[in-house]
């Protein structure tokens, strides 16, 4: 059997495992000793415990767990409520108003939280039924922040720009600044066309009650600012080379939980032991899926898979824009099924030479690559964001959702299609304030 072949074969039984609801690292595992076994026989699998070790054997991966603990801190925490809160305080005059305000505080407590999930969940508990009463479409009003909600992989602190740093040996601290204005490119994208589907729709921004005064403006912005500053922080440190992304990480987790401690007087015990159970939870998880995906690439490397998938692609007698074009049809395909950190772990390491090769930046194909999973996390069959937005709004069906999340992908999609035409989009800001590579 050819390696290309096999290389298919094997997609085909890990997508199976998939959607028979096998654990993402078990089925990497899985699969990779099972191929291992049937093709190198009980000798292949010598090295395997050296390979899982190996691959969580990096000093940059010590920032996952605390950027997730940080995370975990705001969003067990009334920040998001208090973030919401406020934009639709200062924004209440603002015709479709409510709608900004959702997607700001979507993009912001997507950046402190780091979780998709965790920011549709706080943000679509309170905006979701705000919407509703003033007669927003149920489609736009679930569609805007299961779309909001993917922001977080993209505007920094993204962990997913760590593991892309990571698994191709690129600057953190540049792709964290890379994701900046596409982050904010995004935003608009949303907002913009959130506004016109609701004036389109019939929807005309009434504007009726009392307000706010000054005052209910202003007494919600210690509660908040902080919160944003830890983000200029890290940012700031990063960029300004005081810190490396591990000790970054670990003093805005610690800042994160002196915050929520004092503004919202989380001192009981349970209260931090759960924000501490949740944290540990999800850096098992992610750190299974490193760990797992280091021997899936090495099953694939020792098969001669990857080789033969990046002489086969490079071979390919097209344009640079039409091998971009079938890369990111792939990364859309690969999104379908897999979390970010599977993806990025397993096909980044191949790519990103072919992609430079190609005359492409690698900080630039970080956020295009990001950008292809934020749509996979609206997307099904693994569209996370679908369900969780179904779970906190049952009464909207999941095909309305789905409908309403539809608008949004095809805004990624224009940024990404932005971005090849103007890649500075992505590399003018690390490049002014870190200095040009090229």
């Amino acid at each position: 059997m050819s390696p290309l072949l096999l290389g298919v074969l094997i997609a085909v039984v890990l997508i199976v495992l998939l959607l028979l609801g096998t654990p993402v690292a078990f089925a990497l595992g899985c699969v990779s000793v099972i191929f291992i076994l049937l093709f190198e026989g009980i000798g292949g699998l010598d090295v395997f415990a050296e390979t899982l070790f190996g691959g969580l054997n990096e000093f940059a991966l010590l920032s996952i767990p605390m950027f997730i603990l940080m995370g975990a801190a705001i969003a067990s925490s009334r920040a998001g409520s208090d973030l919401y809160e406020a934009l639709e305080r200062w924004l209440y005059r603002v015709p479709g108003g409510l709608l900004i305000s959702n997607l700001g505080a979507c993009s912001i407590f997507a950046a402190l939280s780091g979780s998709s999930p965790a920011t549709c969940a706080a943000i679509g508990k309170m905006g979701i039924p705000e919407m509703q009463k003033r007669g927003y479409p149920d489609g736009l009003a679930t569609g805007a922040i299961a779309a909001g909600g993917t922001l977080g992989i993209l505007i920094p602190p993204s962990i997913t720009m760590i593991v892309y740093g990571i698994a191709t040996q690129t600057s953190i601290g540049r792709l964290f600044i890379a994701g900046i204005l596409p982050g904010l490119m995004l935003t608009l994208l949303f907002m913009a066309w959130s506004l016109y589907y609701a004036w389109h729709k019939g929807y005309r921004f009434n504007i009726g009650g009392a307000g706010y005064s000054w005052r209910e403006k202003l007494i919600i912005l210690p509660k908040i600012l902080p919160f944003l500053m830890i983000i200029g922080m890290i940012l700031w440190a990063l960029y300004g080379g005081v810190a490396t992304p591990s000790e970054a990480a670990g003093v805005g987790a610690m800042m994160s939980i002196l915050l929520v401690i004092i503004i919202y007087r989380m001192i009981h015990p349970g209260e931090l032991w759960e924000v501490l159970r949740s944290a540990m939870r999800e850096s098992v998880m992610i750190m299974m899926i490193i760990g797992t995906a280091a021997l899936f690439s090495y099953m694939m490397s020792s098969l001669y898979i990857t080789q033969s998938l990046a002489e086969w692609i490079a071979g390919l007698e097209v344009s640079p824009i039409m091998l971009l074009l079938f890369v990111n049809l792939f990364l859309l395909i690969a999104g379908l099924f897999l979390p970010p950190v599977a993806v990025i772990l397993m096909a980044a390491p191949t790519l990103v030479p072919i992609i430079e090769q190609a005359g492409f930046d690698s900080i630039w194909f970080g956020v295009v690559l990001t950008i292809n999973m934020e749509i996979g996390l609206i997307t099904p069959p693994v569209g996370l964001n679908l369900y969780v937005i179904n779970g906190i709004a049952p009464d909207v069906k999941l095909p309305t959702i789905l409908l309403g999340a539809l608008p949004f992908m095809l805004c990624m999609v224009l940024g990404i299609i932005l971005l090849t035409v103007f890649p500075g989009i992505a590399t003018w800001l690390p490049d002014a304030l870190m200095g040009s590579l090229r």
